[in-house]
């Protein structure tokens, strides 16, 4: 396994010089009448920030301050597909025994999701456990190499992570993710736990159901809570599967054809992501040179953005994106409101060894983007003195 290098990132004058040209030659549609989001990103919306993006927005200015993140890359060897050169964020607390999180982002998510949770999960305190976090860029993402052979998939990622994790020196560590990366963390729980992964935290708590056939007692079991219960899907779910599922069609089926429109139109990628940005979060109220920048991280990717949506290819064709790993390790949930992917309560006791639940007011899936404090809050609660899962990672209390 090659050594770790420090990274900055330096986009070329002549990529910046092509965005403001194919900017300035975009063709925007137009719109049925008093459609708002109706139909999709509203025009409006769009040739907005289309204008910020070809004049006004500072690309440069944006970049210095991504650089100011301890960003490294490293190669690392994956069974069957050789070495892959992964870029990560790796920001240890200066406090010594602090607990090792692995923080996973999914799509159109980045590692610009742990900007603002990372400050609070290193920084020491009597009061709250401190974590050592790494947050990866999947391969395919921002600046991690992407993947030209077949068949990468969730057990690959999983193999990755792990030997990332060991060659930075935690060999036992915590998880946390949300949407690819809530799959992935459970994977590596799966393969890797108890004995490297400890315990495992999401903030898309979605799970198969339980199967009569599998576990009889835990169907029947799960089936009287419900009932009881009466719980149902969120008003976000059902709005999720009923409308906004066509992006996962299109990218778990014909991801290459959806990527050159991805890979050459600017305008198309902008479009594509900005509506899950604004669907997808509770209202957060998005800067639009904070639309940009996480648009561009997809424009500027090593791999290019059309490398970012094989994922659903791969991972469909294994039953993945429905079907979630069985795992043994400790697992912490949180619930926000505008989180399409949630399952009942009944369906996750009954697959995982749920010690810790928080369910919250106001949030969506981005949650360590939308509500940092919340979701920081949930992992201190989780990992504290008095936490159900205290002390899981020998020798690293967070203290």
């Amino acid at each position: 396994m090659a050594s770790e290098q420090p990274f900055q990132i330096t986009i070329p004058e002549e990529a910046l010089a092509l965005l403001k040209r194919k900017l300035e030659d975009a063709r925007l549609p137009d719109e049925i009448n008093e459609a708002d989001w109706a139909y999709g990103a509203p025009l409006a919306d769009i040739r907005r920030l289309t204008e910020r993006w070809k004049d006004g927005y500072d690309w440069r200015a944006h970049e210095r301050e991504l650089n100011g993140l301890p960003m490294f890359t490293r190669s690392v060897e994956v069974e069957r597909f050789g070495e892959l050169n992964v870029h990560y964020v790796h920001q240890r607390s200066a406090v010594e025994g602090a607990i090792p999180l692995l923080f996973v982002h999914g799509w159109p998510g980045s590692f610009l999701e742990v900007t603002k949770v990372l400050p609070l999960l290193t920084g020491p305190s009597a009061e709250h456990p401190s974590f050592h976090v790494v947050a990866p860029s999947l391969p395919g993402y921002a600046w991690s190499q992407g993947v030209l052979k077949q068949g990468f998939h969730a057990k690959h990622y999983a193999e990755l992570f792990n030997k990332l994790m060991i060659s930075l020196g935690y060999s036992e560590y915590v998880t946390q993710g949300g949407d690819w990366g809530h799959v992935l963390t459970l994977t590596t729980a799966s393969k890797y736990g108890p004995k490297n992964v400890k315990a495992s935290h999401t903030n898309m708590p979605m799970a198969d159901p339980i199967k009569f056939r599998q576990n009889p007692l835990g169907y029947l079991k799960c089936l009287f809570t419900l009932l009881v219960s009466r719980e149902t899907q969120s008003v976000a779910s059902q709005n999720f599967f009923r409308t906004g599922m066509g992006y996962f069609a299109i990218q778990s089926t014909k991801p290459q054809t959806i990527g050159y429109s991805l890979a050459d139109s600017p305008v198309g990628l902008l479009a594509w992501i900005y509506e899950k940005l604004v669907i997808w979060t509770d209202s957060y109220q998005w800067s639009d040179d904070e639309v940009l920048t996480w648009v561009s991280i997809y424009w500027f990717s090593r791999a290019g953005p059309a490398a970012s949506v094989r994922i659903y290819y791969e991972l469909a064709k294994t039953g993945e994106t429905i079907h979630f790993p069985k795992v043994t390790v400790p697992v912490g949930l949180s619930f926000f409101p505008k989180e399409a992917g949630r399952s009942p309560r009944a369906v996750l006791r009954a697959k995982w060894k749920i010690v810790s639940e928080s369910e919250h007011e106001v949030g969506g899936h981005f949650a360590a983007y939308e509500q940092p404090e919340a979701l920081v809050g949930d992992l201190r609660k989780m990992f504290g003195k008095s936490g159900p899962a205290a002390g899981v990672v020998p020798g690293c209390t967070g203290y």
